[in-house]
Protein backbone atom coordinates (compact mmCIF):
# COMPACT_ATOMS: atom_id res chain seq x y z
CA UNK A 1 0.00 0.00 0.00
CA UNK A 2 2.92 2.35 0.66
CA UNK A 3 3.95 2.26 -3.01
CA UNK A 4 0.41 3.15 -4.08
CA UNK A 5 0.43 6.18 -1.77
CA UNK A 6 3.75 7.38 -3.21
CA UNK A 7 2.59 6.92 -6.81
CA UNK A 8 -0.70 8.74 -6.17
CA UNK A 9 1.18 11.51 -4.31
CA UNK A 10 3.60 12.02 -7.21
CA UNK A 11 0.79 12.13 -9.76
CA UNK A 12 -1.12 14.59 -7.55
CA UNK A 13 1.95 16.82 -7.36
CA UNK A 14 2.36 16.76 -11.14
CA UNK A 15 -1.32 17.55 -11.69
CA UNK A 16 -1.15 20.36 -9.15
CA UNK A 17 1.79 21.87 -11.01
CA UNK A 18 -0.32 21.79 -14.18
CA UNK A 19 -2.80 24.08 -12.41
CA UNK A 20 -0.09 26.77 -12.30
CA UNK A 21 -0.92 27.50 -15.91
CA UNK A 22 -0.92 31.26 -16.36
CA UNK A 23 -2.86 32.51 -19.37
CA UNK A 24 -3.71 28.90 -20.40
CA UNK A 25 -0.43 28.61 -22.36
CA UNK A 26 0.16 24.87 -22.18
CA UNK A 27 -3.23 23.59 -21.10
CA UNK A 28 -6.27 24.59 -23.20
CA UNK A 29 -9.73 24.50 -21.61
CA UNK A 30 -10.73 20.93 -22.61
CA UNK A 31 -7.50 19.50 -21.22
CA UNK A 32 -7.92 21.66 -18.10
CA UNK A 33 -11.28 20.00 -17.40
CA UNK A 34 -9.84 16.53 -17.91
CA UNK A 35 -6.91 17.30 -15.60
CA UNK A 36 -9.35 18.72 -13.03
CA UNK A 37 -11.44 15.55 -13.09
CA UNK A 38 -8.38 13.30 -12.78
CA UNK A 39 -7.10 15.52 -9.95
CA UNK A 40 -10.38 15.17 -8.01
CA UNK A 41 -10.42 11.39 -8.48
CA UNK A 42 -6.78 10.97 -7.43
CA UNK A 43 -7.20 13.32 -4.49
CA UNK A 44 -10.19 11.30 -3.30
CA UNK A 45 -8.10 8.12 -3.66
CA UNK A 46 -5.29 9.73 -1.69
CA UNK A 47 -7.73 10.67 1.09
CA UNK A 48 -9.00 7.10 1.22
CA UNK A 49 -5.45 5.77 1.60
CA UNK A 50 -4.70 8.27 4.36
CA UNK A 51 -7.97 7.58 6.17
CA UNK A 52 -7.63 3.79 6.03
CA UNK A 53 -3.96 3.47 6.94
CA UNK A 54 -3.46 1.52 10.11
CA UNK A 55 -0.34 1.16 12.21
CA UNK A 56 0.52 -2.38 13.21
CA UNK A 57 2.72 -1.42 16.15
CA UNK A 58 3.75 1.57 18.25
CA UNK A 59 6.66 2.45 15.98
CA UNK A 60 4.44 2.69 12.91
CA UNK A 61 1.94 4.70 14.93
CA UNK A 62 4.72 7.12 15.90
CA UNK A 63 5.82 7.46 12.26
CA UNK A 64 2.24 8.16 11.23
CA UNK A 65 1.83 10.83 13.92
CA UNK A 66 5.14 12.49 13.07
CA UNK A 67 4.26 12.59 9.35
CA UNK A 68 0.84 14.05 10.14
CA UNK A 69 2.34 16.68 12.41
CA UNK A 70 4.98 17.70 9.87
CA UNK A 71 2.37 17.90 7.09
CA UNK A 72 0.04 19.98 9.25
CA UNK A 73 2.78 22.35 10.39
CA UNK A 74 4.11 22.85 6.86
CA UNK A 75 0.61 23.46 5.53
CA UNK A 76 -0.32 25.96 8.20
CA UNK A 77 3.06 27.72 7.97
CA UNK A 78 2.71 28.01 4.19
CA UNK A 79 -0.79 29.47 4.40
CA UNK A 80 0.22 31.85 7.20
CA UNK A 81 3.24 32.96 5.15
CA UNK A 82 1.07 33.57 2.10
CA UNK A 83 -1.35 35.64 4.19
CA UNK A 84 1.49 37.73 5.63
CA UNK A 85 3.05 38.34 2.22
CA UNK A 86 -0.30 39.28 0.73
CA UNK A 87 -1.06 41.65 3.61
CA UNK A 88 2.36 43.31 3.54
CA UNK A 89 2.97 43.48 -0.22
CA UNK A 90 -0.53 43.77 -1.68
CA UNK A 91 -2.43 45.18 1.34
CA UNK A 92 -5.13 42.64 0.54
CA UNK A 93 -5.56 39.01 1.57
CA UNK A 94 -7.30 36.31 -0.40
CA UNK A 95 -10.27 35.09 1.66
CA UNK A 96 -9.70 31.50 0.50
CA UNK A 97 -6.38 31.40 2.34
CA UNK A 98 -8.07 32.76 5.46
CA UNK A 99 -10.76 30.06 5.17
CA UNK A 100 -8.14 27.35 4.59
CA UNK A 101 -6.18 28.47 7.66
CA UNK A 102 -9.33 28.54 9.79
CA UNK A 103 -10.41 25.11 8.56
CA UNK A 104 -6.99 23.66 9.37
CA UNK A 105 -6.98 25.12 12.89
CA UNK A 106 -10.59 24.12 13.56
CA UNK A 107 -9.91 20.65 12.14
CA UNK A 108 -6.92 20.25 14.45
CA UNK A 109 -9.02 21.30 17.45
CA UNK A 110 -11.89 18.98 16.45
CA UNK A 111 -9.46 16.09 15.95
CA UNK A 112 -7.91 16.63 19.36
CA UNK A 113 -11.32 16.80 21.05
CA UNK A 114 -12.47 13.69 19.19
CA UNK A 115 -9.36 11.70 20.08
CA UNK A 116 -9.50 12.72 23.74
CA UNK A 117 -13.17 11.73 23.95
CA UNK A 118 -12.69 8.42 22.09
CA UNK A 119 -9.35 7.21 23.43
Amino acid sequence: MFAKEIIISIILILLTVLFLNPFMLWMPAPIFYIVSAVFVILFASFLVFIWREHAHDEREQLHKMIAARIGYLLGIATIAGILLIQAIVYHHTDPWFVFALLIMVLGKMAGMLYSKARY
